[in-house]
């Protein structure tokens, strides 16, 4: 656990105060009144750290870090590359992005710059390491927090300068080495589109070529190279004074970024959650959500992270920004702890009087001081988390199930043209981890290149693109005992988007023979019947053959593949494989779901039936105690019954058989071990 406890506090923007002493020394009395012990300092810093080029003012930030100190708050320092000055932006504007169509953008916003500019990493190394020389070794600096949302820019992490085509070619050439061998791997065949000289390589544009998926999902993975290698060069400046570890905060949902490639160097993996919480009445699809993000989080690395941005309130951005009803912001916290977080922070302390961010959510209002409910809330979850750090400490979630979320996956199946451009990879993902979030299964959500072998369970939902070696790896783990569940529109390409010209890569494992796939409209929908119900078979569906020893659990009942399998479990070696020949509805998937985690071995931690709205997740000690979270997400009382004995963690109650829970309501529980519970 960084720090020695559960982190909470976030980000601190005290260079849009420095002309108001009076408030600063405010926020430090208010920090320790609502439990806050720990800062990010200096993200957006760069032109109070240095107004002119080469004239750092850093004294400021010296005074507040001594001043943490002497309060026992801890302080993530930031490099502060997010957001540039505009003395730099006027006087070297190569630095700036250049948008696809060839414009160079105008200074404003965030993270508009050139990843690649030489100028813009000889600026930023400068600052760091200037950062570091006066600040790497102070005794309440914890952790590095490497710039702000790398990627989140203009045009989705990418620049289109001369710089950027120059390194993008460079880059193509170590992978391929020939352009014969990149023609073939591209299947440049296709329209004539054979190149004869690496200046003929273009980034994928608007006005030029976007019909060459393979030219797609090369040019995101550059990209990500590229921003990975910013993130490493400023690492190696603020480590030329410093031994401590590194972060930088990853996003939502992200698709920009390859985060398992970008997890490479960053020692603690930190994210910004902002679900968007009170959409509906109904919060399990944000709950869900936001559980799938931090369970990304977790399996980056397989231990805890940080939970770097949140918000005490409202955001300021999307077209709404409801409050967070009373409870949620308490629930949210404890969302995070239970999924693996050891921390709590906010973006942001103290409302900015102008700007963008106005009037986005804070611990402290443009007025009212403490006398706001958005404070009391703080501070109680506060308290509560410094209750509990010590009971945590040092354990970790360790679940037996995982789902395939893979960026390069995500990327190559939106791209793809048929047989439907309406996929949606992260909405086919959710729909499937809604089925384990729902009875309290707790899953890794994992890349392809991930090793399975801590798993029972391992489901890949439109798992289009296969990794070289990922076939194999499955194979293996079916093999030695585990259960596997894929669907259609699976196992189709290669890394380069090239088609598998023979079977399924896994066509042994999962005992089916892959022919045609339809797509029907909503007038062409058909249906097949599942543990004695009949359900839709839409969106896709494939048409396949069993082999003689692959059990069919349900056929097509109409149109022309009538009586084609639906669903199928294949046994191999001492495990088996499930196929999903066609796209259904969440209550299927539920009712599916619940036989593959039977047939599995899998339960939830309260080896109980959940109440919809209720989940679980659990961590786990070295010596094995458990430490249960029961989550209520309704906005009413819930009763889950039959849960055997446990104790409250933070109060010692005892509960039997049932557990009644408040609205919006988290309980920590543990019992003895005892049977291998």
């Amino acid at each position: 656990m960084l720090g020695g406890r559960i982190l909470y506090g976030g980000d601190y923007n005290p260079d849009q105060w420095l002309e108001h002493p009076e408030v600063l020394e405010q926020d430090v009395r208010l920090m320790k009144e609502s439990k806050v012990n720990c800062v990010s300092l200096g993200i957006f810093a760069w032109a109070a750290l240095e107004p002119e080029e080469g004239v750092y003012q850093m004294d400021w930030l010296d005074r507040l870090i001594t001043r943490m100190e002497e309060e026992d708050i801890q302080v993530i320092l930031a490099t502060p590359s997010a957001a540039m000055p505009h003395w730099l932006t006027q006087r070297y504007p190569e630095v700036m992005q250049v948008q696809a169509d060839g414009r160079r953008n105008l200074p404003g916003k965030r993270h508009n710059f050139c990843y690649t500019s030489p100028v813009m990493r000889e600026k930023t190394k400068a600052i760091d390491r200037e950062l570091s020389r006066r600040f790497g070794r102070r005794k309440n600096v914890i952790l590095w927090h490497i710039s702000n949302e790398l990627g989140g820019n203009f045009a989705d992490s990418v620049c289109h300068c001369e710089y950027c085509q120059a390194a993008f070619r460079n880059w193509l050439k170590k992978k391929y080495g020939t352009l014969q061998n990149l023609n073939q791997a591209w299947w440049n065949y296709f329209w004539s589109h054979n190149y004869t000289d690496w200046e003929q390589i273009h980034s994928p544009v608007p006005n030029g070529e976007t019909t060459s998926t393979a030219l797609l999902l090369d040019w995101r993975r550059f990209s990500t190279e590229q921003i990975h290698d910013f993130y490493q060069m400023e690492v190696q400046a603020v480590r030329e004074y410093s031994e401590l570890p590194a972060t930088t905060n990853f996003m939502y949902f992200f698709k920009g970024l390859d985060y398992n490639r970008m997890k490479h160097g960053v020692d603690v993996i930190s994210w910004d959650n902002y679900p968007f919480w009170h959409k509906r009445k109904d919060e399990v699809p944000s709950a869900v959500k936001a559980a799938a993000n931090h369970n990304i989080m977790r399996a980056l690395k397989r231990q805890p992270f940080l939970l770097m941005e949140s918000t005490p309130s409202a955001v300021s951005w999307r077209e709404y920004n409801p409050l967070k009803r009373p409870g949620m912001s308490m629930l949210a916290g404890m969302q995070a702890i239970a999924h693996g977080s050891d921390s709590v922070l906010y973006f942001q302390w103290r409302k900015g009087r102008g700007g963008y961010e106005k009037f986005h959510g804070a611990v402290l209002d443009h007025k009212n001081g403490t006398n706001t409910r958005v404070f009391r809330e703080v501070t109680e979850l506060g308290e509560r988390l410094a209750g509990l750090g010590e009971k945590i400490q040092g354990t970790v979630n360790r679940p037996k199930a995982a789902i395939l979320f893979d960026w390069e996956n995500w990327w190559a199946v939106e791209d793809t043209q048929g047989p439907r451009l309406d996929i949606k990879y992260v909405k086919t993902i959710l729909s499937h981890y809604c089925a384990f979030w729902e009875q309290g299964i707790e899953a890794d959500l994992i890349g392809m290149d991930e090793p399975l072998d801590d798993y029972l369970l391992v489901s890949a939902p439109m798992n289009y693109l296969y990794k070289d070696g990922y076939a194999d790896r499955v194979r293996a783990f079916v093999e030695s005992g585990g259960v596997f569940v894929t669907t259609c529109f699976s196992g189709m390409v290669n890394e380069t988007d090239l088609c598998f010209t023979e079977q399924h890569p896994l066509e042994d494992v999962l005992g089916v023979i892959q022919e045609e796939i339809d797509a029907p409209s909503e007038e062409f929908e058909n249906s097949f019947h599942y543990d004695g119900k009949t359900y839709p078979a839409k969106f896709l569906c494939e048409i396949s053959h069993a082999k003689e020893d692959t059990e069919v659990l349900a056929s097509y009942e109409e149109d022309f593949y009538a009586g084609y399998p639906a669903v199928t479990c294949h046994p191999f070696g001492k495990g088996s494989a499930f196929y999903l020949a066609t796209g259904s509805d969440q209550e299927f998937l539920r009712v599916f779901y619940r036989d593959v985690f039977r047939k599995a071995g899998v339960e939830n931690a309260l080896r109980a039936k959940l109440p919809y709205g209720v989940t679980t997740a659990e961590r786990i000690a070295d010596d094995g105690t458990r430490i249960v979270f029961v989550m209520n997400f309704k906005n009413e009382p819930v009763i889950v019954e039959d849960i055997g004995i446990w104790t409250d963690v933070e109060t010692q109650e005892q509960y039997e058989e049932a557990l009644r829970m408040k609205p919006f309501e988290c309980l920590v529980l543990t019992k003895q071990k005892t049977n291998g519970n």
